[in-house]
Parts: structure tokens; sequence; C-alpha cells
């Protein structure tokens, strides 16, 4: 183990020592932004917060949210701490409707948020001896240079693929040994499936051992296909431009839900229509706070992300909270016929049925009608009808089971559905109610 980046006095601290910790820290941030950050200031006045009355962590509830929204006052250097000439890097969110959010970093962020990935690479069994193929997007996403910074200061070997050219991605592979990858899941799971039509042998051929995959939701079915098809183990890791990208929270070897590091965050589960906390295991959006970020910090920010924390400790030791996969965004959920639906859901469905390929699309139209569309082995398409049509019957059953509504399931041949490089589009919403 690289035992730079582990280090068991910060990752194995008792529950009170570590809440301590992060109360310290908490209070060094609430000061900085009170004095720093006009947006802040006023903020916590209107809500009739005196910073001398937070005394211990659990007062943090008593602090106002920050949302998406709250981004946009005084946009794009408001939330600055820092004068600018102290802020070195700029990253924003994708931006497909409107502005996109602006996230800064100083010297300090680059490297605090780069050292929190190393020591994630470290509890995934990873080493300097190890190569990282980073097939995100570069850029201005948070995603790819984050991971890039991270694996650098492990000792890793890193190969800037970027995301697409899939032929150069799997040569890039072959000639240079490459032992992980960092993509979405929907990429991953396509660069897959070319790797096996080549015949290329896992182990042989291309000689993966890990895949980091992040940037959007998936399924365990997902993660079991893709560790069949690459013979490699599949970590979840998870992260958002507003809290610095990837990093935030990990596997460990165990797989046993993702550690979120709680020496630089503050995580909350709460019910996002209440606000109120939920109890351990209860589904609700996680709410972040940062501990040592400088550029700029946020409180209690909404990531409108879903999901829930383990109770019981991890056989790695490690004890700072363990969260479980991202269920979903509040914001993906859609509604048909009055049912609350989330496209991971249908994915798990779809991914657990033998002779579904790997892509699909949702589409959304009429006045509440839902199109499931599924790349399914091109075998089936031997021109035995009935095999297509019990097929597709077992999708709609299944499908039915799960959501409680009724989709029309069309079957088509791999390659027909576009593929997504970075961030999949699933759902395509073209109703006219």
């Amino acid at each position: 183990m690289e035992t730079r980046f582990f280090n068991p006095k910060i990752e194995k601290l008792s529950p009170s020592e570590l809440r301590v910790l992060q109360f310290k820290k908490l209070k060094t941030v609430l000061r900085r932004v009170y004095q720093k950050v006009p947006f802040y200031r006023e903020k916590l006045k209107e809500a009739g917060i005196n910073l001398s009355k937070i005394k211990t962590l659990s007062d943090l509830k008593e602090l106002p949210f920050t949302t998406k929204e709250d981004l946009f006052v005084d946009y794009p250097f408001g939330l600055l701490a820092e004068p600018l000439e102290k802020v070195v890097r700029l990253h924003t969110s994708s931006g497909t409707t409107g502005k996109p959010k602006a996230i800064f970093f100083s010297k300090k962020d680059i490297w605090a948020q780069a050292e929190l990935i190393a020591r994630a690479l470290v509890m995934t069994g990873s080493t300097s001896q190890d190569i990282l193929q980073n097939s995100m997007t570069y850029g201005l996403f948070t995603g790819a240079l984050v991971m890039h910074y991270g694996a650098e200061l492990l000792g890793m070997l890193v190969i800037p693929a970027g995301p697409g050219n899939t032929e150069r991605q799997i040569e890039l592979m072959r000639t240079f040994g490459t032992t992980c990858v960092h993509m979405t899941p929907s990429y991953a799971l396509y660069v897959a499936t070319v790797i096996q039509g080549k015949g290329l042998k896992p182990g042989v051929d291309i000689k993966l051992k890990r895949a980091y995959l992040g940037a959007e939701p998936y399924s365990e079915e997902t993660r079991r296909k893709i560790e069949e098809m690459l013979k490699v183990d599949v970590y979840n890791c998870y992260g958002l431009s507003e809290m610095g990208g990837p990093g935030v929270a990990f596997e460990c070897q165990f797989k046993k839900g993702l550690h979120l590091w709680e020496d630089a965050f503050i995580a909350e589960i709460i019910d996002p229509k209440t606000g109120m906390p939920v109890k351990p295991g209860e589904v609700g959006e996680l709410v972040l706070t940062t501990l040592n970020r400088t550029a700029m910090p946020l409180i209690r920010y909404r990531t409108r992300d879903l999901t829930y924390a383990f109770e019981e400790p991890c056989p790695c030791g490690r004890t700072h909270i363990k969260i479980a996969r991202i269920i979903g965004r509040a914001d993906d959920m859609f509604i048909v016929r009055g049912v609350n639906i989330f496209p991971q859901q249908i994915e798990a469905v779809l991914m657990g049925i033998k002779g579904v390929a790997q892509n699909y699309q949702i589409i959304l139209e009429g006045l509440d009608e839902m199109i499931v569309k599924v790349e399914i082995d091109r075998d089936f398409f031997d021109g035995r009808i009935e095999r297509l049509l019990k097929l597709r019957d077992e999708i709609t059953e299944k499908l039915k089971a799960v959501i409680q509504v009724r989709p029309k399931v069309e079957l088509v041949e791999p390659g027909t559905l576009p593929v997504s490089e970075g961030k999949a589009k699933r759902v395509i919403d073209r109703r006219t109610l």
C-alpha cells in the first residue's frame, strides 16, 4: 500500500474525534464566508444567525441551505472568498440549459482535491505502478482534470485519452498495458461491447484491473455486466463540480458503500420536501458543506442527489460515513401516469435480462406515454419473430413489475441508438402535457 496516501490517523478516527475535527474546521469556514463573501453574510443575517451561537456540530442544521440558484447571485464571481489573483482555475457544470455554474479553485483547492483522489485510488488497491487511462472529458468539466492530478500525485502513469474514438481507446489499452480506466458507465459498457466484438481476451490482450466509473447514475446490474465482460473490478466514484469534482466519495475494495471523506466535507441526508434529516438507511437528498475549500466554500449545498447512509462499519476499518450509490437526482425523476420513475430503475431491469445489449433510451411523448427503446444482441435478428416477441414481452412485464407502468417496448439492433461519450442522455421528453 502507498502509505503516503493512507493515513489511519484521519481515515480511522473515532466518530467523536471526527466530529471534533469537523466542528473545528466548520467554525473556520463560517468565519471566512461571513468576512469574505457578502452573499453569505447577508444570507446569515437574514436567517438571524449569530455565529457565536454555533457551539456544536448539531447547530449546523440552523444554517440556511445553499441551492443551485444561489450560485448565480452576483454571477460569476459573487461567491469567491479569495481575491481573483489567488484563483488559478475555473471549471463549470455542463450548462446544457442556460448559463453554467462557475466553480473556482485556488492552488490549495487543486491539490487538496487531488489528495482525496490519491487517497481513494489507494483505497481500491491502485499504486504508482498502475497505468490510468483517463477517458473522461477534459476541459471545463471537472471529472478528467481532477482525476488526472490525483493519479499523478499518487505516481501513476496517466494517459489523457479523453472520451470517444473507441478504436483508439482500445489500441491505447493494448499498446501501453492500461491497468485502470476512468469513464462514464454508459461509455464503459459500450467499450466493453466493442472489445468483446473484436474477440479480444481480458487479461491477455487487455490488461485492465480496475474501472472507475462516475458522472452519471447507474445500476448494480450495469456494474456486474461491465465486470463480467472486462474481468475487472468496477468502483463507484462520486463527486460534483460544486464540491470540486470526483473524489468526494469512493468505494473501497469491499464495495459496501462509498466512503465520503468527512475531513473534507460534512454530509447530511435530508427529506427533499421538508429539509429535515432522515434516519440512517432512509433515502434522501445529500447536502454537503465544504471544510477545506478556500476559493469558493459552500455551506449546506443541496446536491439534488438521492442516496442513503449505511449504519454498519466497513470491514476496511475506515470510519468516515458510507453512502449508497446515487439512486438518481431529484431533477432526473419523471412522472408517468402519476407514478414517480427514475431512469436507473429501468436500467436495473434491462441490464439483468439476458439478450439485452448495452444501450437504451426512454422517450416520453403524446399525453403521457412511455416508449423504451432497447438494443439487443444481434443474434436475435435471425428471422425467428417469436424469439423477439418473447423477449419484448419479458422486458415489458419486468419493467411493469418494478415501475408500475406498462411501457411500449421497442427492440432495436446494436448500434442503432446514439452512444454518449460523456454523460448519457437517457430520457427524451416530448410530451404535450
